[in-house]
């Protein structure tokens, strides 16, 4: 089948409508006058509608949306922006509860001023702006070390989704730092990373490796490759929240017409979603995934916000009163002389954070319950009597919820209420033709311009549920009849690039606010490992292969002359 961009020569008129309306079919705004495409509409300077676009100053990406003031929510919001900013500890109140392993500390790590992870040369959990998560995964089936069989491209087991390198003492983390490298390597397209007119660019990628001997699991991981997959900015998640999954399906529909979409999300038979684009939310209900590269949850409550800020720290909360662990790390510290000999010497007071793990200070008992407690990684009957028969005044939930629902509710309202920065220079001629060449080329068949939301249908989570349940006037922000440029088409496509994606499909990410990134972040790069160090290594790696989505759009870019290309650069910046 022809790649996605191919299908331009119906006319970019056409493509227009296709890639730019809600699910009516109407277009969204004044912007597709015949006359030029070139034109901006007045809606375009708020990318987030009127009820979701802040300032474009410096720490414009931490901004309140209107809609929270309109909804008087402006000191929720600030209290639920602590979460963000504070690092999680062992003891001091409100941000205690973190381990007994972890991601990171801290919100910020991940999102150094609220934006996108930077380029890293090493793997440090706690080095500012390294917004890498390790994807370790199975590249081909087979069986694991306890006798399990397990698919292609499937996470491997023995260490959480998103690894820990982080643990409590006297645990080892699941993954040792020291034995992960990132090596960056060179790659070259057929054009030799060269522009007809002579102009050159660079093409880098991550190899990253794990020594075997860096896990502390029982068993180890065989069979296993790595890749980066680095955050994005956390500014307008509430908008993409908002989007409608009738009318992702009406997108979907729509290019499901000219490539062949991921299974995973997309039946082509019927013309439909696949059972597994569904997801099931903590109260039953299911809903369409849009979040992640790799489309993996569905709500902004359940999924980014409602997600990190338990497993990155595993700090738990009514909602998710279990650890984030592995059975394997558990059985590997329930095994280790060092972490037995600790707790012997260590978890006889009761005031000790070891405690709950000493038992009657023989080896036989702390080996059980360092096995039994660590692996408490599940909201199950079984493990909630364990819970109330071990786990009283003590580590590590210190008996009481870690993250309260009311601060869990402030967090949501935050991270739900993060506004989009307004766009700049969309009076400049160089933006305007900038526009319209990446309309020509079409780069808006994937990185659609707008979207409708009619009505905000939020999913609230249970920890909400329960403090608004007392509190009638508690709310969310929300985000009815408002019009948003955030320039995805919410579908994954493949890209067919050196050391790709887990599995090759990637949803496509806003450009929105990207511009900003130096100004808030100090660096700019993209893509999803942090690749492309620039906007022009961005679109390159588009096209290096012919078999990429998107390889007929990168090549009408390649043969712009140098002052069309750095149009299509103001243009994206500007956004």
């Amino acid at each position: 089948m022809r790649n996605l961009s191919s299908y331009l020569l119906m006319g970019i008129a056409a493509l227009s409508a296709a890639s730019c309306t809600d699910n009516t079919d109407t277009p969204v705004g004044p912007s597709y006058h015949k006359d030029s495409l070139a034109v901006f509409s007045q809606a375009e300077w708020l990318p987030g509608g009127e009820k979701g676009t802040t300032s474009n100053e410096q720490g414009c990406y931490s901004n309140p949306a209107p809609a929270v003031e309109l909804a008087g929510l402006d000191l929720t919001f600030k209290n639920g922006e602590n979460f963000f900013e504070h690092n999680a500890n062992l003891f001091t109140r409100p941000f205690w509860g973190l381990g007994p392993a972890w991601v990171r500390t801290g919100c910020e790590f991940c999102h150094p001023s609220y934006g996108h992870g930077k380029r890293q040369t090493e793997y440090r959990a706690n080095k500012m702006g390294n917004g890498y998560l390790l994807v370790i995964y199975h590249p081909t089936a087979g069986v694991d070390g306890n006798g399990k069989p397990y698919a292609a491209n499937s996470y491997i087991t023995e260490v959480t989704g998103m690894p820990q390198t982080q643990a409590m003492h006297p645990f080892k983390a699941p993954v040792d730092e020291k034995g992960i490298t990132i090596t960056w390597k060179n790659a070259t397209d057929e054009h030799g990373n060269k522009f007809p007119d002579g102009e050159t660019y660079e093409l880098s990628y991550p190899d990253v490796q794990i020594a075997q001997s860096a896990f502390n699991t029982k068993p180890l991981p065989t069979n296993y490759e790595v890749r980066l997959e680095s955050t994005i900015g956390m500014y307008g998640t509430g908008l993409i929240d908002a989007i409608s999954q009738d009318s992702m399906r009406v997108q979907y529909q729509r290019e499901a017409r000219f490539a062949k979409l991921n299974p995973g999300m997309w039946d082509h038979a019927t013309n439909d979603w696949a059972t597994t684009a569904w997801y099931k939310l903590a109260d039953g209900q299911k809903r369409i995934k849009k979040f992640t590269y790799g489309m993996t949850r569905a709500t902004l409550l359940d999924g980014p916000g409602g997600n990190a800020i338990w497993n990155i720290t595993n700090v738990t909360r009514s909602d998710r009163h279990y650890l984030y662990t592995t059975a394997a790390w558990a059985k590997a510290m329930s095994e280790d002389a060092d972490v037995i000999e600790s707790i012997k010497k260590e978890g006889g007071s009761f005031s000790s954070l070891l405690h709950p793990y000493y038992g009657d200070g023989s080896t036989d008992s702390i080996k059980t319950l360092v096995n039994k407690l660590l692996g408490l990684n599940r909201n199950t009957p079984e493990m909630r009597a364990d819970y109330e028969k071990y786990i009283v005044n003590a580590a590590p939930w210190n008996g009481r919820e870690e993250m309260t629902d009311e601060d869990f509710y402030a967090f949501g309202v935050w991270h739900r209420g993060l506004g989009v920065p307004k766009a700049r220079n969309l009076d400049n001629p160089e933006v305007q033709r900038g526009k319209k060449l990446f309309y020509q080329m079409g780069c808006t068949n994937c990185h659609r311009p707008s979207w409708t939301i009619k009505k905000d249908n939020i999913w609230i989570d249970n920890a909400s549920k329960a403090y608004m349940a007392t509190h009638p006037n508690a709310k969310f922000p929300t985000y009815d009849d408002t019009v948003i440029w955030p320039y995805t088409d919410l579908v994954q496509h493949k890209l067919h690039m050196v050391n790709d994606i887990r599995a090759g499909w990637c949803r496509t990410t806003p450009l929105w606010g990207r511009g900003l990134s130096t100004q808030e972040t100090g660096e700019g790069s993209r893509l999803h490992d942090c690749r492309a160090k620039n906007v022009i290594e961005a679109i390159m790696w588009h096209g290096y292969s012919k078999e990429s989505d998107a390889y007929a759009a990168s090549q009408k870019f390649y043969r712009l002359s140098k002052s069309d290309r750095e149009a299509v650069v103001a243009f994206i910046n500007a956004i």
